[in-house]
């Protein structure tokens, strides 16, 4: 009773007693709870850290022990005035029990501080305390009261003196320690790591409001921030600290989930059996039941191949992640929770607070103190909110950033160990793909997987709390609500079948369509497949469409639903302002969870699917690591005891019974026919094999150097060091000795030339050379050498046998096994292993191999044709010494630089389609090669866009979109907006019925009108947008149609030469990252962007038509949410860059790692690779980190400009509350409540349109590229031509690129009908430019070729190249059918094709298969041999019988076989055409009518062979190094 007096009047005031006890108890009691966690810390440290006392830390003390002293002297006033000496007579009133309590308690808390703050001192990295701040805060807060208590009665007179002065001291002193424990005690050492990482030194105020990222964000605004510019992570989010953590975890788990797995598998087997021998003994007993049993068995294999699919599921040791993820971050995880509850609990009290609020409105007598009290009250609880918002936030998306770091390290940890079985299961692809999608949807999921308690717990809140409004007419709404689940559900469902297919091998073989003038065909079948995609789109808008509706139309209805009902339920309800606006409140917080309901389950299971696969992959097999022993005791290097290898656990061995016995610094060959297991033995040699019976052991270390180099993407040295350390001398000689001298002088940076991954800007050659010294650097024991001379020229190949391999080469003293198939180099080697399928058939020197007449002398008559003409072992042996005799040394030298500085142009790696051009295209100048690289670089970084968005892209995209359609979508967005104010603003009026029919009967025609009017605005709203999306849904897929067929039609036409200077992958991103941003994000974002807009507009137009005031304030929250919004953007724009740019060397190093696995177990190099791959990892997590920080930057600033709104709305309506009406304070204030998202969604979807909207701008790029000449022009040839097929160069010069030298300096020349012309040179010296030339692949810089008296550069491209045929080097094929590799255009019968694959000896093959023509071939034709592959290409030639074929002999190592039946067939079906062969190896053009040697872009000779080769010139010197000399070609 007492207490109501002193809060019922103008100024009200707490009474002095509860000052005294429950305003003290608050903080003490706060600080207590949490003193005990400090101590236990101060105990455990024993060891005092001799961290120096910082001056700060000594004032904090300073002022607790000031406090101490002051509690001290209020205890002796107290004592005074009771006890003391007094001249009074003494009182009989003794001064009450609290001034002895408060004194002595807070005596003892001060005392308790001050050993809290020495634990803080003493802990390790942490610069302050959060208790403690809030102690201090709390403190200050409930000290305001008892201060303008004493003011107040200071105003009059001072009763107690002493009190009132010690009590302003110690408020002094208190408000100096709260100051002070709100600065951050950084302690030296601590300061550097700060410097870096702003966080460790950040105090706690701006910990929890990221303050600490101001200075990241700045730099962000000014210039485009760069990796350099990321922090330092902290040591506990690093990805070896995390990583560690989760392994130790996972071991257990495992091993639990693996005893648990090998429990059932028992079970089902022993059910099985027993089955087995139940129905076998009631089947069929006549038989005898022997045969029912097998029978059974039979049938029972049958029933579980069926039943294998399925079964195939479950077969690992599964669920064990969640709950090693669990343990891993139970921390994190309980954190966030509690943070997650409190928010949920504090989003109640906002609707509550409206509610009084309305109430006070309602009511003029009431006092003004509590208007202004309720408007505080939801400024703090906003505040709050948020700030526990943000903390969950960030907590959980750390969380989730730990959890996908923590997969893809463990991915990468196992594909290093995992066993030949579990990689056979998956591809590459695959593994990367656990890697990408995988862990990013365990991310995903983890942000928000609170939500899954959370959600049912705010529905169930939001119920009750609207069941104490509206009573049981809620049910009404909250039925509509949940019939809106399930169909959104259903829909999202409906949606996800309509996932996208993407076309992109069509740049791997660009070179292809365009020599064979297949590009009209190619681009039919894109645009099909793209029309196919584009309904798929059409139809997945609608759905969304309809979704997007259903969701917009849900408030409405809901709202609508409820209060219809609630109306017409009885007639005494009526609807008051504080009733509506509360529950319109609640609703909107109910649609949240509602919403993500959905969304979220069907992530879980999601995320179900990636949990099984990832289990699968880090749950399966490790490689034995006991098949290889490493015992130093036996004297023998190598040693296999009657070993058998097969590849997988089940299959049949491919090796058997090898024995081999290899002593220390022998060299043995082994050789073999194509097949017969030579790179089988090295593999098991290596450990990679299952091996069912025998052993191996290994005496030393390793290196290997495989059949097909492995390169990595970094520096040419590093290549060669490989984590070694560099000794200068040693490098220099391995690179002398491995012949890579003279590339270093044409690459641009020598040695620290950055090599392209897989080694894209390095020839076949190049690549095998620097694998070759990777392992002679190594200095390891035993060189395994899996053929590493077949991919280079001959001689180069010599050289680097005498000077590394060979019996003289820098390896002599080292064990070295060689597969080979270079027969000259037999005779040097110690010992010969002949294998012959899987099993080794003798063993031996050269000589007694030769004379046993056994396998090997089969081998060497197969690869050594050339040679069986005279007595194989002089002309060999002569060959080499009579070299070194007649000239000493330099000549050698000179041949093989010379080779090699041309060697680069035939040799394209088999993927990217024409490196070479850009090679030899820079051969004569050095210098502009530094040019042409730094070009390249400058293009790798201005791909990355920085800045700003030009607006005239947007244009672009909206001009795309057609501008009828643009008009009309925000037309109709618009009106759209308009309907949702006016249903509020009716609301709001109908809500002032009940003020006016007070105690009336509410009559019932005008109830209708109201429920009436109020419904129809809302399905309008729900009209308006589901036409505005469908609008927008058209109009956007008819942009990513046009953008997408002009991008196809100008890349198709864009000449040769930018395939070469632009990598593959960077015009396939623009096929497919870009375009589906253009198809599926910027349309999204385009909507969202647009509907929060017209919301925050709508807004703030509801709240300055309540109360006028309002629109003072706008003005300046609008200059701080736009500076706010630009800093966010700019900064979080480049973030989201640097993050897509640092993630995709993790996946490029891992698909390298795989691709390499070998090699890097053969060194032993795991560890490092691990290291590494967590550096990558860090340097991905240093910019995902700070993106995560700048959400949360920007949500809580935001929150706060959206809490002030709500703040400044409520304080105005309490101002001018005489002239408002209740209803609009309900509506402006409720309006407010839901601004704070509305504003945080205009920002994130602004950033993301400009995101998104750069795609728009790299398409354009690449559609607006210069295009070739036209593919069919005015001039057309007869249909016959060329009848002849005559061909004459006239003074004929090109260059590859305007700015570089010429490549051919005039070349004249004429060719006959039906001659057979071989075209020689060394490597560059111009011959595949010179087919380029005849195809108009490059362009005359003077002079013309003639092609049957018609000047070739007159007529369009596809009329020439249709007329003329080539069968490339490499034999590229398109993922298709067969018949469609081989006929694009459907012009020919299946008899015409079936006629020419029985010419190139593929009938028998294509036949067999069962679709037959229809076959399907992978892409690349990954699923035939490269022999088959070859002959399709014969095929291809073959059916388009023009006059004139070029042949580009393939370098790929075709076995002899094909080679030769190629050669038969194309002597046979060509010998009317005029043929050009482009030979690397000479004995195919031996039987030629002339030979024209190229050298350096001149004919040097064109006549017959057997006169070039009496002319002892070029052509000799070539032909001799083969060792094709006189008499071969007269026994020819």
């Amino acid at each position: 009773l007492q207490n109501s007096s002193y809060l019922n009047r103008e100024d009200p005031d707490l009474p002095v007693c509860l000052e005294q006890t429950v305003l003290v108890w608050i903080p003490l009691g706060f600080l207590w709870l949490c003193a005990p966690w400090h101590l236990v810390s101060l105990c455990r440290s024993t060891r005092v850290t001799n961290k120096h006392l910082s001056k700060l830390y000594l004032c904090k003390q300073f002022v607790v022990s000031l406090l101490f002293l002051t509690a001290i002297a209020a205890l002796a006033v107290t004592l005074g005035q009771d006890y003391g000496p007094s001249k009074d007579p003494p009182s009989t009133v003794k001064n009450p029990g609290v001034f002895y309590a408060n004194p002595v308690l807070f005596a003892v808390t001060w005392i308790l501080l001050l050993l809290c703050q020495e634990a803080v001192r003493r802990r390790e990295g942490v610069v302050d305390s959060a208790t403690l701040f809030v102690f201090w805060l709390l403190l200050v807060l409930c000290d305001i009261f008892p201060f303008q208590t004493l003011l107040r009665e200071a105003l009059g007179e001072v009763r107690d003196v002493p009190r009132f002065c010690l009590f302003y001291i110690s408020f002094a002193l208190e408000l100096i320690a709260l100051i002070l424990s709100a600065v951050a005690d950084v302690p030296l050492e601590a300061k550097e790591v700060a410097k870096k990482n702003p966080e460790a030194g950040a105090a706690f105020l701006s910990r929890i409001t990221f303050n600490w990222f101001n200075s990241m964000a700045v730099k962000g605004y000014k210039q485009p921030l760069t990796q350099e510019d990321m922090w330092e992570l902290n040591e506990s989010d690093s990805t070896a600290h995390i990583n560690q953590r989760f392994q130790h975890f996972m071991e257990s788990e495992l091993a639990a989930a693996r005893v648990r797995f090998q429990q059932q598998v028992k079970t089902k087997t022993a059910k099985n059996i027993n089955k087995v021998r139940t129905e076998a003994s009631t089947n069929d007993l006549s038989n005898g039941l022997g045969k029912g049993v097998s029978q059974n068995m039979l049938m029972m294999e049958d029933k579980k191949k069926k039943k294998k699919d399925k079964k195939e599921e479950e077969a690992y040791p599964n669920s064990w992640l969640v709950t090693t993820i669990y343990k891993t971050f139970k921390g994190i995880l309980i954190k966030s929770a509690f943070l997650k509850l409190l928010q949920d609990l504090l989003s109640f009290v906002s609707p509550q607070l409206l509610k009084l609020m309305i109430s006070f409105t309602q009511d003029s007598s009431r006092f003004a103190w509590e208007g202004y009290l309720y408007a505080v009250l939801l400024l703090v609880v906003a505040i709050l909110q948020s700030l526990f918002l943000q903390q969950y936030f960030h907590q959980c998306f750390v969380l989730g950033m730990k959890v996908r770091t923590v997969l893809i390290a463990s991915v990468y940890k196992k594909a290093l160990v995992v066993s030949n079985d579990t990689r056979k299961e998956s591809t590459v692809g695959e593994t990367v793909n656990l890697m990408s999608a995988d862990a990013q949807r365990f991310n995903d999921v983890t942000n928000f997987i609170h939500l899954i308690w959370s959600c049912p717990l705010q529905i169930a809140l939001s119920i009750v709390f609207l069941w104490l409004e509206l009573g049981p007419s809620v049910l009404a709404g909250l039925a509509v609500m949940v019939l809106m689940v399930p169909i959104n559900g259903l829909l999202a469902t409906k949606a996800r079948k309509f996932q996208v297919s993407r076309i992109t091998h069509i740049q791997d073989s660009i070179i292809i369509l365009k020599l064979y003038a297949w590009e009209p065909s190619f681009q039919t079948q894109v645009e099909d497949v793209r029309g196919q995609e584009l309904k798929v789109m059409k139809k997945f808008a609608y759905l969304t469409s309809v979704s997007t509706f259903i969701f917009s139309c849900a408030p409405a209805l809901v709202s609508l639903a409820t209060f219809a009902v609630f109306v017409g339920v009885s007639s005494d309800n009526v609807l008051t302002a504080e009733k509506a606006f509360t529950s319109i409140s609640l609703f909107n917080v109910l649609r949240f969870p509602l919403a993500m309901l959905p969304m979220l389950i069907a992530a879980i299971v999601q995320t179900g699917v990636s949990k099984k696969r990832l289990e699968k992959f880090l749950g399966g097999e490790d490689l034995e690591s006991d098949i290889v022993r490493h015992d130093p005791s036996f004297d023998s290097a190598v040693s296999i005891c009657d070993g058998s290898f097969a590849w997988d656990k089940e299959a049949e061995p491919l090796l058997k019974n090898v024995s081999l016995d290899i002593k220390p610094g022998r060299l043995v060959a082994v050789v073999g026919a194509v097949g017969s297991g030579k790179s089988s033995l090295m593999s098991a040699l290596l450990g990679e094999m299952h091996s069912t019976k025998g052993f191996i052991n290994i005496k030393g270390s390793l290196a290997f150097v495989p059949q097909q180099a492995w390169i990595q993407n970094a520096t040419l040295r590093d290549n060669i060091l490989f984590g070694s350390p560099c000794e200068e001398k040693r490098f220099q000689q391995v690179i002398q000795a491995c012949a890579l001298a003279p590339d270093l002088e044409l690459l641009p940076g020598g040695v620290l030339t950055e090599i392209g991954e897989k080694g894209i800007n390095l020839s076949g050659g190049q690549k095998q050379r620097v694998s070759l010294a990777r392992a002679a650097y190594s200095q390891s024991d035993i060189y395994l050498l899996d053929d590493p001379l077949s991919a280079v020229d001959s001689h180069v190949g010599k050289h680097l046998f005498d000077k590394v391999i060979g019996p003289n080469g820098l390896l002599k003293d080292k064990t070295r096994i060689l597969v080979t198939h270079g027969v000259s180099f037999l005779p040097y080697v110690d010992e010969i292993v002949v294998l012959v399928n899987g099993k080794v058939s003798e063993i031996g020197s050269y000589n007694s191999l030769r004379a046993s007449k056994g396998a090997f002398s089969e081998f060497l008559d197969t690869y050594a044709k050339e040679q069986s003409n005279q007595p194989l072992s002089t002309s060999d042996i002569d060959l080499i010494p009579e070299r070194e005799d007649t000239q000493p040394d330099s000549p050698l030298e000179d041949s093989v630089s010379f080779t090699l500085k041309r060697e680069n142009s035939i040799r394209r790696s088999q993927r990217h389609g024409s490196v070479r051009l850009r090679k030899n295209s820079s051969l004569r100048k050095p210098e502009d090669v530094g040019e042409a690289k730094k070009g390249q670089r400058l293009i790798e970084k201005e791909t990355m866009e920085t800045g700003k968005v030009k607006f005239s892209v947007y244009l672009q995209y909206l001009r795309a979109m057609g501008w009828s359609y643009t008009i009309m979508v925000f037309v109709v967005y618009f009106i759209q907006n308009i309907a949702f104010i006016g249903q509020n603003l009716w609301l709001s009026d109908w809500t002032n019925d009940a003020v006016e029919y007070f105690n009336k009967t509410y009559p019932a025609q005008k109830r209708d009108t109201r429920v009436g009017v109020f419904g129809a605005l809302g399905v309008a709203q729900g009209v308006f947008v589901f036409l505005g999306t469908l609008l927008l849904a058209n109009a956007s897929v008819a942009a990513s149609r046009i953008l997408h067929s002009r991008l196809l039609n100008n890349i198709l036409r864009v000449p040769m030469v930018f395939f070469d200077t632009t990598p593959i992958g960077r015009v396939v991103n623009r096929f497919a990252k870009d375009i589906f941003t253009v198809d599926e994000a910027i349309p999204q974002s385009f909507r969202s962007w647009l509907l929060c807009l017209l919301g925050v507009l709508g807004t703030l137009f509801v709240i300055c038509l309540a109360t006028p005031f309002f629109a003072i304030i706008i003005i300046p929250l609008a200059i701080v949410y736009y500076f706010v919004q630009r800093f966010y953007v700019a900064t979080s724009r480049q973030m989201r860059r640097l993050q897509s740019v640092s993630c995709s060397p993790i996946y490029s190093h891992f698909g390298e790692t795989v691709s390499g696995l070998s090699v890097i177990r053969a060194y032993g190099h795991q560890e490092r690779f691990l290291k590494h791959n967590e550096k990558t990892i860090d340097e991905n997590l240093k910019s995902v980190y700070p993106w995560i920080v700048s959400n949360r930057w920007l949500a809580i600033r935001l929150e706060f400009l959206g809490t002030l709104v709500v703040f400044f709305a409520a304080l105005f309506a309490v101002i001018s509350r005489k002239s408002l009406d209740s209803g609009l304070v309900g509506l402006s204030i409720s309006y407010a409540l839901n601004v704070t998202q509305t504003l945080n969604w205009l920002v994130r979807m602004t950033s993301e349109l400009e995101t998104n909207i750069v795609a728009v701008e790299r398409v354009s790029e690449y559609a607006e590229l210069e295009n070739e000449a036209k593919w069919v022009t005015d001039t057309r040839p007869s249909e016959k031509w060329p009848e002849e097929g005559r061909l004459r160069f006239e003074n004929y010069k090109v260059r590859y690129r305007p700015e570089l030298d010429l490549v051919l300096h005039g070349i004249t020349c004429d060719i006959d009908s039906t001659e057979k012309i071989g075209i020689v040179g060394r490597t560059g010296a111009g011959k595949s430019s010179l087919t380029n030339c005849l195809f108009r692949i490059i362009e005359a810089a003077e002079g013309r070729i003639l092609v049957d008296d018609i000047d070739i550069s007159t007529i369009g491209l596809h009329d020439l190249r249709n007329r003329l045929t080539i069968i490339p080097q490499d034999p590229v094929l398109f993922s298709g059918t067969l018949r469609m590799n081989l006929d694009p255009f459907d012009k020919f019968t299946d008899e015409d094709i079936w006629r020419v694959l029985e010419l190139s000896h593929l009938k028998g093959y294509v036949s067999g298969l069962q679709e037959g023509l229809q076959h399907e071939v992978a892409e690349g034709g990954e699923n035939l041999s490269v022999g088959q592959r070859q002959l399709l290409c014969l095929a291809r030639a073959l059916l388009r019988k023009s006059r004139i074929l070029i042949l580009d002999e393939a370098t790929a190592a075709v076995d002899l076989e094909t080679d030769n039946l190629i050669q038969t067939t194309i002597r046979k079906e060509f010998s009317h055409c005029t043929v050009l062969t482009i030979a690397h190896r000479l004995h195919s053009i031996m039987d030629s009518s002339r030979v024209m040697v190229l050298d350096a872009g001149k004919i040097v000779e064109f006549d017959s062979p057997s006169n070039l080769l009496d002319k002892q010139g070029h052509f000799y010197a070539m032909a001799k190094d083969a060792g094709i000399t006189q008499q071969y070609t007269t026994a020819l």
